[in-house]
């Protein structure tokens, strides 16, 4: 794992190059997932189609990451719920799960449950370091945040 200053939709489809789009469990009555803050809102604003996809992935597999067709974008589930404070055991299942992917790509992730999450990071360093992720996965931040 690489930690790295700048912007994520800078690396939007860059050559071999995936980013990934945290995000959390909780399907709407209309059967998208709740994309409105962070990168999620941006994602869903940049792909309209985002959020119905999402939703459809959650309600048939669960809140297990998943790769949006035709996009180089996954998602990092980082909470159950939109409401809730990011959670610790599945930012490190998401982690794990990243760590086995194509190793021929760079992914590039934002500090996962940090912003709308609540976490601080030295913590949830310490738990995406423990995943043993390789240097292709580069963390990405806005700077000394």
């Amino acid at each position: 794992m690489k930690e790295i200053v700048g912007e994520l939709w800078d690396y939007y489809k860059k050559l071999n190059t995936v980013i990934l789009i945290t995000t959390n469990g909780f399907v709407k009555k209309n059967g998208c997932g709740v994309m409105g803050r962070g990168c999620a809102l941006e994602a869903s604003q940049r792909i309209k189609q985002f959020p119905a996809l999402l939703g459809y992935h959650i309600q048939k597999n669960g809140n297990v990451p998943m790769r949006v067709p035709g996009e180089p974008i996954l998602t990092f589930p980082v909470k159950h719920s939109w409401w809730e404070q990011a959670d610790l055991k599945l930012i490190k299942r998401s982690a794990e799960w990243l760590a086995g992917c194509d190793d021929s790509y760079t992914y590039v992730l934002p500090r996962p449950g940090c912003g709308n999450g609540k976490l601080d990071w030295p913590t949830v360093k310490r738990v995406l370091e423990s995943a043993e992720l390789q240097d292709n996965v580069w963390v990405i931040s806005h700077g000394s945040n």
